[in-house]
């Protein structure tokens, strides 16, 4: 094996390694969006509940 083939085998590795971080890096930020979009419509669901309940507190008096 000569010279250049191991600087094109280490290349090829260290452009594995990359893409697989880059992989894992944007899973992680995919869970964390989507972890994001759900306590958003959780946050407005609550918000919505409790402006029912004032409302209905309001006409029940």
């Amino acid at each position: 094996m000569g010279i250049k083939d191991q600087f094109q085998d280490k290349a090829q590795d260290l452009s594995d390694k990359a893409r697989q971080a880059m992989g894992s890096k944007k899973d992680e930020a995919s869970e964390r969006a989507a972890q994001g979009r759900d306590k958003a419509q959780q946050d407005a669901q609550r918000a919505q509940r409790e402006a029912q309940d004032r409302f209905d507190q309001d006409y029940d008096a």
